[in-house]
C-alpha cells in the first residue's frame, strides 16, 4: 500500500511540477518584455534617457534572470519525486534503489543549490540597478564551480543506461498503475534534462560575450567578466561541444601557355554534396579536376576525376526515365551569415594594417577570409550546368550565372564542330594531362577578393540606376526581354528582369532599374527569347529554358562613372546592339534621407504628419499599395524584389502626393510591380526610418544579442517604443508580409528575401553617417561597414517576421496582465 501511496504522489507530483511549467513556458516567452519592464525598470517602457551602455547590460542580464528562473524550475521538478523515491527505497518494495536513485539524479542537488545562489545573488542588483553596479563576481563565481558540471555531463551515460533499464523493468511494477507512467515521464524528461546544463554553460558564456561587449573597460566588471568567459570558454573546449571544421582554400602558381582553351573553378554537385572542381576545356576533351592538398613543400597536383571527349559530350536533355539530382539549395540566411562573417574580418584586417600589427596576425586574418569566401563560393550556386557522355554517364555544375553557362556551352559547341572521332586516354596520358594543367591553367586563383593585388579595384560599393532603352538586329518577330547580372563577392547574381516585348524585331522597354553593387565591377545583359509555344521550347540540361539571343558587358569603371549624369551606351551581342544609360550614386550619396520640406502630399512627410492629416492610423498610400497587390500580385512571381517600371512609379507618386481620386484606376491599370515599387518607394522617402532615428542604433545593438531571452525581451521593449502612427503601420505591413510568403511556393518570396528587400527600407537612419553601433577603438572601412550595417537591417525585421504572434497596441497597454505578480 505504501509504494502505491507513494507512486501515486510522486507521479501526481511530477506532473503538477513538470508539466504544467512545461505548458507555461510558451505563456512566459512572450510575457517576459513585460515582466522585465516591469520588475526593473519601474518605468514601463519609457527609456527616461538612460544611457544605451546601461540599457544594453540590463537588457542582457534581465534575459539571464528569466532563463535562470525557467532552468531553475527544471531542476526543482526533477528533484521533487527525489524525496518520495528516497523514502520508497527503504520499504521492502521500493520503486528505485538507493543505488539507482544516486545515479539518476547525481549532482542535480549541487547543480540547483549552485543557480538558486547566483539568481538569489543576481535579482536584487539589477532590481536595483545603477550604472556603477556590478555582478562581475557572481559570473566569475559561477565559472568557477564548472567542475561540477565535468562531473555531471561524465556521469551521462550511466545515468541514461539506469533511466532506460528502469523503463525496462516497468513490467514488474504492473500492479502498481501509476508507476509505469512515471517512469516513462521520469526517463523522457530526464533525457531532455541532461543537455541543459552544458546549455547552461554555453548560454552564459554567450551572455558574457554580451555583457563584455557592452561594458566599458574602465568597469570594475571588466576584468571579472573577462576571467569568467575564459573558464567557460576552455570548459566547453575542453568537452568538444562544437567541432568547427576547417576548410583550405585553394592556390596555385602561374605557368606556362598551352593549347588551353577555357579553365575556370565550378562546384560540382556529387551524390548531393557540392565539391569544388576546376575544370579544363582542351581542343578535344573536357576534363574535370580537383587540385590536392599540398603536403610538405610539394608543388601543386591536380587529381582528374574525368574527363569527356567532345566528341562524345552533349547538352542533351535527361532521359524522363531518369531521376534529375535535386540541387540541394542553401538558405539565404546562412549565406548572409557567411557574407557578415566576410564583411567583419576584412574589417579586423583594415583595422591591423592600420595599427602596424604583426604580419602573422594579418595572416590569420587573410586565412580566415579565404575559408569564409571559399565556403560562400561553394554554397551559393543553385542554376544547373549539365554535360552527359554518350556512354551513358551525366555530371552535374552548379553555377550562378546564366551567362557563364550560355559562354560554356558556345565554347564547347564552337570546338566540337573541329573535332571528329571519339578517342580514350591511358592511363599515363591522362596522368601527364593532368600533371600539365598546373601549367596550363589561366585561372591561378579561386575569385576571391583575398586574392587580388592591393592595386586592384576593389569594385563600386553604391547603387546603379540602369535604363534598358531598346535593341535591334534581330532577324524575325519574336517575344523578347533582358535580364541585368553584375558580380558580387565573387559570383555573379541576376539583379533585374524587363518586361516581354511581344512580336518585334525591335523592343523598346525604355524601363529603368535600381542595382545595389557590392564590390562589382562588371554589368552583363542577356536577351532572350520567350518561349511561350511548348514546342519550341529548347530542352536543356533536363529543363526548360528560354532562349538566349545574345549576351554582353561592360566593365564598371569608378573614373567613368563618378560622374552622376547619366551615360549612354551600346552592347553589341552577336549581331544584336542593346542600348542603354546607366547612372551610379556612391553609398556616401545614396538612400540618404532628406528632412522634411513639406506639409502637403505623402511623400517625404513624416508619418504622423500625413496620419493625423488622414484621420487614420495607417496612411492611405499604405492600404491602397497592399490592397492592390493582396489583389493581384500575391503570386506574382518577384513580387517586391522585381523592379517596376520607374515612369509609371513616379507618376502613381504624383497621383498620391496630390490626392487624385482617379488613383484607385491607375493603380488597376498597371504593372503589379510599379505598386510595389510605388510601395517601397514611400518608406524610402520618409524623412524619418519607421524605426526611428532614435531607436535605430537600440535595435542595431538589441539584434546583436547573443542570449535569445534577453534578445526577445530587447526587441519586443523597443518596438513597443516606437510612436504609435509607426507600430501601427507597420504591423499591417508584417501581417501582409507574411501573406506574401505564405505563397512562397508560387511568387518565391520566402521572409528572408522579404526582409533583404524592406529591411534597408524601413530602419536606413537619416544620418548619412550612421553605422551599426561599434567599439570606437576598431574603426570600420566605410564599404564593409554597410554591408554589415544592411545586413544587420535585414536581421532586425526578419526578426520580427519569424515571430508567431506580435503584440498589438491594445495588449501593450494590457501587459500588467501577464505579469507574475497577477
Amino acid at each position: 500500500m505504501f509504494c502505491r501511496s507513494v507512486g501515486g504522489d510522486v507521479f501526481s507530483l511530477f506532473i503538477t511540477f513538470t508539466v504544467w511549467p512545461i505548458y507555461f513556458q510558451s505563456l512566459w516567452k512572450y510575457s517576459i518584455s513585460f515582466y522585465m519592464v516591469k520588475h526593473f525598470s519601474g518605468s514601463g517602457l519609457e527609456k527616461d534617457n538612460l544611457e544605451k551602455g546601461l540599457e544594453m547590460r540590463k537588457w542582457v542580464l534581465s534575459g539571464i534572470l528569466a532563463s535562470e528562473e525557467t532552468y531553475l524550475s527544471h531542476l526543482e521538478a526533477l528533484l521533487l519525486p527525489m524525496k518520495p523515491l528516497k523514502a520508497a527505497a527503504t520499504t521492502s518494495q521500493p520503486v528505485l534503489t538507493s543505488q539507482q536513485i544516486e545515479t539518476i539524479f547525481f549532482k542535480v542537488p549541487e547543480l540547483y543549490e549552485i543557480h538558486k545562489e547566483f539568481y538569489d545573488g543576481l535579482f536584487p542588483r539589477v532590481q536595483q540597478w545603477s550604472h556603477q553596479q556590478r555582478v562581475g563576481d557572481l559570473f566569475q563565481k559561477l565559472a568557477s564551480q564548472l567542475g561540477v558540471y565535468r562531473a555531471f555531463v561524465d556521469n551521462y551515460e550511466v545515468a541514461m543506461e539506469t533511466a532506460e533499464k528502469c523503463c525496462q523493468a516497468n513490467a514488474q511494477f504492473a500492479e502498481i498503475s501509476e508507476v509505469p507512467l512515471f517512469y516513462v515521464y521520469i526517463a523522457f524528461f530526464f533525457t531532455a534534462l541532461l543537455y541543459k546544463p552544458v546549455d547552461r554553460v554555453t548560454r552564459s558564456t554567450l551572455v558574457l560575450h554580451d555583457l563584455l561587449k557592452h561594458t566599458p573597460v574602465s568597469h570594475p566588471d571588466h576584468p571579472l567578466l573577462q576571467d569568467a568567459l575564459r573558464i567557460s570558454q576552455n570548459f566547453l573546449s575542453s568537452i568538444n561541444e562544437e567541432i568547427t571544421p576547417r576548410r583550405q582554400s585553394m592556390t596555385v602558381k602561374k605557368g606556362e601557355h598551352r593549347q588551353l582553351l577555357k579553365d575556370s573553378f565550378m562546384v560540382e554537385l556529387v551524390e548531393g554534396a557540392r565539391k569544388l572542381r576546376h575544370v579544363f576545356l582542351f581542343t578535344d576533351l573536357f576534363l574535370c579536376a580537383k587540385l590536392k592538398k599540398q603536403i610538405g613543400g610539394k608543388s601543386q597536383q591536380y587529381d582528374c576525376k574525368w574527363y569527356i571527349p567532345l566528341t562524345d559530350l552533349s547538352f542533351q536533355m535527361v532521359d524522363e526515365s531518369e531521376a534529375v539530382p535535386n540541387i540541394p539549395l542553401v538558405p539565404d540566411e546562412e549565406l548572409d551569415a557567411m557574407k557578415i562573417k566576410i564583411s567583419q574580418i576584412k574589417n579586423d584586417i583594415q583595422r591591423e594594417k592600420r595599427a602596424n600589427k604583426g604580419s602573422k596576425v594579418i595572416e590569420r586574418l587573410k586565412k580566415k577570409l579565404s575559408e569564409q569566401e571559399s565556403l560562400l563560393l561553394l554554397m551559393s550556386p543553385n542554376m544547373a550546368f549539365r554535360v552527359h557522355n554518350r556512354n551513358g554517364k551525366s555530371y552535374t555544375f552548379l553555377i550562378s550565372s546564366d551567362y557563364e553557362r550560355a559562354e560554356w556551352r558556345e565554347n564547347i559547341r564552337e570546338q566540337q564542330k573541329k573535332c571528329f572521332k571519339s578517342f580514350s586516354l591511358t592511363s599515363v596520358e591522362l596522368q601527364m594531362l593532368t600533371n600539365s594543367c598546373v601549367k596550363l591553367q589561366t585561372v591561378h586563383n579561386i575569385p576571391l577578393t583575398i586574392n587580388k593585388e592591393d592595386d586592384e579595384s576593389p569594385g563600386l560599393y553604391g547603387f546603379l540606376n540602369v535604363i534598358v532603352h531598346s535593341a535591334t538586329g534581330f532577324k524575325q518577330s519574336s517575344n523578347l526581354y533582358c535580364t541585368l547580372e553584375v558580380d558580387s563577392f565573387g559570383y555573379f547574381v541576376n539583379k533585374a528582369k524587363t518586361r516581354v516585348y511581344r512580336d518585334t524585331t525591335e523592343p523598346n522597354w525604355n524601363e529603368e532599374f535600381e542595382i545595389e553593387l557590392e564590390g562589382s565591377q562588371t554589368l552583363r545583359i542577356l536577351c532572350y527569347e520567350k518561349c511561350y509555344n511548348k514546342m519550341k521550347l529548347t530542352k536543356e540540361d533536363g529543363e526548360s529554358t528560354d532562349r538566349i539571343m545574345g549576351k554582353g558587358q561592360i566593365q564598371l569603371d569608378p573614373q567613368a562613372l563618378q560622374d552622376k549624369d547619366w551615360q549612354r551606351t551600346v552592347i553589341s551581342m552577336n549581331g544584336v546592339e542593346v542600348k542603354l544609360s546607366v547612372k551610379f550614386t556612391s553609398r556616401e550619396f545614396s538612400l540618404k534621407r532628406m528632412p522634411s520640406r513639406k506639409q502637403t502630399g505623402v511623400f517625404g512627410v513624416k508619418i504622423a504628419i500625413v496620419t493625423k492629416r488622414e484621420r487614420s492610423k495607417v496612411p492611405y498610400i499604405v492600404r491602397q499599395c497592399v490592397e492592390e497587390i493582396e489583389r493581384r500580385g500575391m503570386e506574382e512571381v518577384g513580387i517586391y524584389r522585381v523592379s517596376g517600371v520607374a515612369t509609371d512609379i513616379q507618376a502613381l507618386k504624383a497621383a498620391f502626393d496630390v490626392n487624385n481620386k482617379d488613383v484607385s484606376v491607375m493603380m488597376s491599370e498597371m504593372d503589379v510591380n510599379a505598386i510595389a515599387g510605388t510601395l517601397k518607394l514611400y518608406f524610402r522617402e520618409l524623412p524619418e526610418p519607421l524605426f526611428t532615428d532614435e531607436l535605430y542604433p537600440n535595435f542595431a545593438e538589441g539584434i546583436a544579442l547573443s542570449d535569445p531571452v534577453a534578445k526577445e525581451s530587447c526587441m519586443l521593449n523597443l518596438l513597443l517604443s516606437l510612436p504609435e502612427p509607426n507600430l501601427v503601420t507597420f504591423l499591417f505591413l508584417l501581417d501582409h508580409l507574411k501573406r506574401v510568403a505564405e505563397r512562397e511556393s508560387i511568387n518565391k518570396m520566402s521572409l528572408h528575401n522579404l526582409a533583404t528587400v524592406f529591411g534597408p527600407t524601413l530602419l536606413r537612419p537619416s544620418e548619412k553617417d550612421s553605422k551599426i553601433p561599434a567599439n570606437p577603438t576598431q574603426p570600420i572601412t566605410m564599404t564593409d561597414s554597410w554591408s554589415l550595417e544592411v545586413m544587420s537591417q535585414v536581421q532586425v525585421l526578419l526578426y520580427f517576421l519569424q515571430l508567431e504572434t506580435i503584440p498589438t497596441p491594445d495588449s501593450k497597454r494590457q501587459s500588467i496582465l501577464f505579469s507574475t505578480e497577477v
